[in-house]
């Protein structure tokens, strides 16, 4: 009599039973195959397999088994590019390659490349500029108080405006939740009052940087339509015309504001391979298929510090900037990062960009999974790790 009770590595586990007594069979198991090379198809992307790029294969191979065994939690997707190339490409969910994948807040970079084409097309004078100069058509506004004149473009993109926002807490005026009751998204923005900073609370000249951070997806949101008034057409539509288009993106999904306009603040559908052309696109300082999209001096800008969010953490042009460590290594990184551990991250001393997708939103835990991902088994791809 033969009872399965299971299987390792795709190989059969029996327990052979009778007379009161059982015998385990243990079956040696199959080293795990090397990596395939994933299609190369008419999206802009050239394809290796990682060998070709120097990349162990094998901690590649032991991530989707894990996986797949439910070792990490709703992981839909995981692609790398070395050097240029796409060289690991990975769906975890029903999906595949097509789905458009809602990164949350990584959205939120998007907008910082969009700021950078407009200054490159003459359309923003320079992240100095005044951010009411934009919608004289909200005067006069709530809790009225002349620093709001002095908030700037450069103070929304690194999270740091005078105005009382913090989605991290859930008793702020500009939390993101209490911005999604109401119908005009700018207004509810420019409306909210100066924040105050009693002394457990440190001051901007205080901060490294002479920035005090906090996290406000209602400034990224008048980011959206401050490009909007400069190119005099829909966020959405500039963003197809001098950035998609450019990569080759051909679709792609946004969320809508009561008013309709594009939600620049997170939830922006792009399939995983897209995704991962963003982070090329910084990797290579602006350049994608030979051609300069974003001013490199923009690039550069964008991914040096400018704000401090915590002791291993900073943030530059709506950028997360931080190092890993992976063994006795440090891989230094700029990130898109969103709700459920969503991250497209780039290692440009690596010459590496990841690409992981979730449904883990609002879950705890969800961006230490991947930060172990990242950590445990991609970052271990790399000679010398």
């Amino acid at each position: 009599m033969e009872t399965m009770i299971g299987r390792v590595g795709g190989v059969p586990l029996a327990v052979l039973g009778g007379l009161g007594a059982a015998l385990v069979i243990s079956v040696p198991v199959p080293a795990l195959a090397q990596a395939d090379r994933p299609p190369e198809l008419a999206d802009g992307w050239s394809t290796a397999a990682p060998r070709q790029t120097g990349l162990d294969e094998q901690p590649l191979l032991q991530l989707a088994v894990d996986i797949r065994a439910d070792h990490f939690k709703r992981i839909t997707s995981v692609l790398i590019a070395r050097s240029g190339s796409l060289v690991y490409e990975e769906y975890f969910d029903d999906g595949g390659r097509e789905a458009l994948r809602n990164t949350r807040s990584a959205t939120k970079t998007v907008i910082g490349m969009l700021v950078g084409q407009a200054m490159g097309d003459g359309l923003l004078r320079d992240v100095g500029a005044p951010i009411l100069d934009f919608f004289p058509d909200k005067v006069p506004l709530q809790n009225p108080d002349p620093r709001k004149s002095e908030i700037t473009v450069e103070d929304f993109l690194t999270m740091s405006s005078m105005l009382e926002c913090d989605d991290w807490n859930s008793f702020s005026r500009g939390n993101e939740e209490r911005m999604y009751l109401v119908e005009d998204w700018v207004r509810f923005a420019l409306d909210l009052p100066i924040k105050g900073f009693p002394p457990w609370a440190v001051r901007p000249e205080d901060s490294p940087y002479g920035r005090s951070c906090s996290y406000c997806t209602a400034g990224v949101f008048v980011l959206g339509q401050v490009v909007s008034r400069a190119a005099d057409e829909p966020v959405d539509a500039y963003a197809r015309r001098r950035l998609f288009g450019s990569l080759g993106i051909q679709t792609w999904e946004w969320q809508r504001s009561p008013l309709g306009q594009a939600m620049t603040g997170g939830g922006l559908g792009l399939r995983s391979r897209d995704l991962l052309k963003l982070g090329q696109l910084y990797l290579d300082g602006g350049q994608w298929a030979g051609e300069q999209l974003i001013d490199t001096a923009w690039v550069e800008r964008s991914v040096r510090p400018h704000a401090r969010i915590d002791e291993e953490t900073e943030y530059g042009y709506l950028w997360w900037l931080r190092t890993f460590n992976s063994g006795s290594a440090s891989h230094p990184a700029w990130f898109m990062s969103g709700n459920g551990g969503n991250k497209v991250a780039v290692f440009p001393e690596d010459d590496l960009v990841v690409v992981i997708t979730t449904t883990n939103y609002s879950t705890r835990g969800m961006h230490e999974q991947t930060d172990r991902l990242l950590e445990d088994y991609i970052l271990r791809v790399l000679p010398g790790d």
